[in-house]
């Protein structure tokens, strides 16, 4: 059990890692070049948080997958919720940093937003610790949406390359 805790937890850093390698090139070359809000926070702080939020949600997916006995017809519309989050999460960093795409990056997190909410409507009747792990994420995803919308809107359209 132990072990399906570990990979459960560690699941989400996989995307984390991949998006960190984009992201180092981009956030001294690319990003410098965009007009951002003096309220963001400092480059600094992205790699700190997203460890853990995506630790916090990766052991609220086990507390879920746990609880009803694993990849189960029950499981299947909260780990499901869980599932696409995690891909839109994973794929808007190649959208923003890779492709410089800040409107789509921005449609994407907006869905992300709405589906992490989702993801813990459906996980409060199976875990209450499960849905509270995923409070601070969706708290974050607001920022980061905010952000989103003002670098998309602070920046014109050439900048997208």
């Amino acid at each position: 059990m132990w072990l399906s805790m570990l990979g459960m937890t560690a699941l989400p850093h996989v995307g984390g890692l991949c998006g960190g390698y984009i992201t180092r090139k981009e956030v001294k070359t690319w990003y410098p070049t965009l007009q951002k809000p003096s309220w963001r926070p400092p480059n600094a702080a992205f790699p700190i948080v997203w460890t853990c939020l995506y630790t916090g949600m990766g052991y609220g997916s086990y507390l879920v997958w746990k609880e009803l006995g694993g990849f189960t017809e029950d499981a299947l519309v909260p780990l499901g919720l869980y599932g696409l989050q995690l891909a839109l999460n994973w794929i808007w960093t190649p959208i923003f940093f890779g492709a410089h795409k800040l409107k789509l990056g921005l449609m994407n997190i907006v869905l992300l937003t709405g589906v992490v909410g989702a993801t813990m409507v459906s996980w409060y009747p199976i875990s209450r610790t499960a849905t509270l792990l995923m409070a601070p994420y969706l708290s974050w995803l607001c920022i980061a949406t905010s952000l989103n919308y003002c670098i998309w809107r602070d920046n014109s359209e050439e900048k997208e390359e």
